[in-house]
């Protein structure tokens, strides 16, 4: 039987959004994300983290720096309440046209999102059920990726949240659910569960 999952955006949902990080020690958790993590590893919920992450293909930072912040990231979660991210992706590639300059990193993938290769790839590999699950995101490309696998596509005000709501950030999207943070997300995607049983 596929599992369900919560898909999570980096940036501006898991961690404060502070552009690219080029400190390990910079990348801090939002409050109460620990916390609102642990409730989906209670839950029947598959959590996996999804993000574009472009630094090593702009150049500002090797791959192993992106691995090093995941790993600082899972001991935060797991020092604040013992949380846990069942499955990371990432995308470090981005198009030439788009800004990518190192070689190794630069060109179109289907990973980077609103393209839907890094659900497809964790559905794969992990058997999930995408229709039945969620994405979190603070971005109007993670509501589109969402509607773009057939999941619910949940915004949290956090990070670029609202400047995507005042239509200030990216494009016009519209959400299946508006949060004001990941706790709030969380908390709608278990009472919808419940309701549809």
């Amino acid at each position: 039987m596929a599992k369900k999952a919560v898909f999570l955006d980096r940036d501006g949902v898991l961690n404060v959004e502070a552009g690219y990080i080029y400190n390990i020690e910079d990348l801090r958790l939002i409050p109460n994300v620990a916390k609102a993590v642990k409730k989906i590893n209670d839950s029947d919920f598959f959590c996996c983290l999804v993000s574009n992450q472009s630094g090593p293909a702009r150049n500002y930072y090797p791959d192993s720096h992106v691995k090093a912040l995941h790993q600082r990231l899972e001991q935060l979660l797991w020092q604040e309440a013992q949380a846990k991210l069942d499955a990371l992706y990432y995308c470090p590639y981005l198009s030439p046209n788009a800004g990518g300059i190192n070689p190794e990193f630069t060109y179109w993938g289907t990973w980077r999102k609103p393209n839907t290769g890094m659900l497809v790839a964790a559905a794969w590999e992990h058997d999930l059920d995408l229709q039945g699950s969620f994405m979190v995101g603070d971005k109007a490309t993670d509501v589109d990726l969402a509607h773009n696998a057939g999941l619910t596509g949940i915004l949290v005000t956090t990070g670029y949240g609202t400047q995507v709501v005042e239509g200030k950030y990216q494009h016009n999207t519209t959400p299946d659910y508006i949060a004001s943070d990941l706790s709030e997300a969380v908390d709608w995607i278990l009472q919808w569960e419940k309701g549809n049983r």
